[in-house]
């Protein structure tokens, strides 16, 4: 597999992503299909027991196993296990990035571990954005919300030190190509994603804005914090076993 491709694919990955970025990138151009409307609720919902599992797949057992460990409800995420070591382990759905394609893909199960600064910094914003969403308010309006809790404080500036792993076997990142590459997230407050080395000629680093959007379709992002998420990939799964290669 070309390098080339395998950017695109992790990219992809990462603006399904919610928060965690939930944020990727390229964004499943070559995907087959667009998802202009929200599909009946249900096709968004796991079986409880089997969204644990796959949540908790997405970073090495050493990690996950004490993890909290959230699920999506009707009205949004529900702590579904108590954690002890400050990291959280919840299945992203497609809404992540506003401008994606694939937004409302009931598809999209999107694995991933958060440690604590990316915890306390992206949880709450993505909880509040998928509470706007379910609770059917539009895109204009979810975005309108947030800005107003930026605003207001009520939801945390990043905090620096957050990773998310997303090395799951089962997650389900685009419905393009290949669907999945076991990857890690590191968040900055920046919007200089060269001053990591990212997006450079043979760099494994790539940068990409959280809030990936059209300027012309929602301005308003634009007065958002600064979110730069760097991506990098790993070469196995979260059960230790070799993932494809990433090499030319």
């Amino acid at each position: 597999m070309r390098k080339k491709n395998v950017e695109t694919i992790v990219i992809k990955g990462f603006a399904l992503l919610i928060v965690f970025g939930m944020a990727y990138q390229a964004i499943s151009q070559d995907a087959a299909t667009t998802y202009p409307n929200m599909a009946p609720i249900e096709q968004y919902l796991m079986d409880r027991t089997a969204e644990i599992a796959l949540a908790r797949s997405a970073a090495p057992e050493s990690i996950s196993r004490d993890a909290e460990v959230l699920v999506l409800g009707r009205h949004g995420f529900e702590t579904a296990v108590k954690g002890t070591n400050g990291w959280v382990c919840m299945v992203g759905r497609g809404w992540g990035m506003f401008d994606a394609p694939e937004f409302w893909n009931p598809k999209i199960r999107a694995a991933s571990c958060v440690n604590p600064p990316a915890a306390r910094s992206t949880i709450p914003l993505v909880s509040l954005q998928t509470k706007l969403l379910l609770d059917g308010h539009s895109k204009v309006e979810t975005i309108a919300a947030i800005k107003a809790a930026f605003d207001k404080k009520e939801l945390p500036a990043l905090e620096p030190g957050g990773v998310s792993y997303m090395m799951s076997k089962s997650a389900y990142l685009t419905d393009g190509s290949n669907h999945n590459v076991p990857h890690l997230m590191f968040y900055a407050s920046t919007k200089d994603a060269a001053a990591w080395g990212a997006n450079l000629p043979n760099s494994p680093v790539m940068g990409v804005n959280y809030w990936y959007f059209s300027e012309q379709s929602y301005p308003q992002l634009l007065s958002f914090p600064p979110i730069t998420v760097f991506l990098v990939g790993a070469n196995k799964w979260s059960d230790g076993t070799p993932a494809p290669s990433m090499t030319m």
